[in-house]
């Protein structure tokens, strides 16, 4: 029973990994991962289908599942692949946040736009997912009203990015 629980977290945040290497676009990981994933994938299912008169076998096989879901996702987190990019918005009257914000080692790209309430400065900016939390930190700290939105970009060329990847 316990084996059969050990593989299945194994094996489920194999799976969690693979998907997640597939989506950054990491084909050759993912094609790695999922060689080691499927042997134990196959270990796992013949011992459950070998003892299927067992239902404590088959309770531990569910619960790695879910138990190998929340570890994949914890690994991917940490692991903190790829880049996400913000879109922050604040009143106008904090022009000095682009400044500030680039003072601290992040990329800013920053322009003026109108919302309901009237001028708005809009920032963009693309950051590594292992700083995230710095970069919402000194947000959190510089401007705590701002309206965030984040999204992960599959591809991108030119710009500040480029130059730091080719040094």
């Amino acid at each position: 029973m316990l084996t059969i629980f050990i593989i299945n977290i194994v094996y489920v945040s194999l799976f969690t990994l693979r998907i997640i290497m597939v989506m950054k676009s990491r084909i050759k990981t993912a094609a790695w991962i999922s060689m080691a994933e499927v042997f134990i994938y196959l270990m796992g299912l013949n011992l459950v289908l070998k003892n299927i008169d067992k239902p404590l076998n088959l309770a531990a096989y569910c619960i790695g599942w879910g138990v190998g879901v929340w570890l994949g996702s914890k690994i991917e987190s940490w692991l903190a692949l790829g880049y996400v990019t913000f879109e922050i918005i604040v009143d106008h009257t904090e022009a000095s946040l682009p400044g500030l914000l680039r003072s601290h080692g992040f990329g800013v790209t920053s322009w003026l736009a109108e919302g309901r309430d009237g001028t708005r400065l809009v920032m963009q900016v693309l950051v590594k997912r292992s700083n995230e939390k710095k970069l919402m930190k000194r947000i959190g700290e510089l401007a705590p009203k701002a309206f965030i939105i984040s999204y992960e970009p599959r591809f991108f060329r030119g710009g500040f990015w480029t130059k730091r990847m080719e040094g």
